[in-house]
């Protein structure tokens, strides 16, 4: 199998950013809960997470789109 082989005077023209991805103590500190909620809701399959290997990771954007999907309505008041 060959080799394609990229020009050395090419130039590389990146539109999307990597994103700054947070670390499990990171989310738990963003989120204000424990590092083992954390850890649960990603054993559970209950929030977007990236997996390199065995590190656990997440994009702040899918985390942000998740939280807005958790949101909870509130209910008029009865009387």
């Amino acid at each position: 199998m060959r080799r394609q082989q990229i020009p050395r005077n090419s130039t590389t023209i990146v539109t999307d950013p990597v994103p700054v991805l947070l670390t499990v103590e990171g989310l738990a500190q963003h989120l204000g809960v424990s590092i083992r909620t954390v850890r649960r809701l990603v054993a559970e399959r209950r929030i977007p997470y990236l997996k390199c290997g065995h590190l656990i990771r997440f994009d702040p954007d899918e985390v942000n789109v998740w939280l807005e999907a958790q949101r909870v309505a509130p209910v008029a008041c009865r009387r």
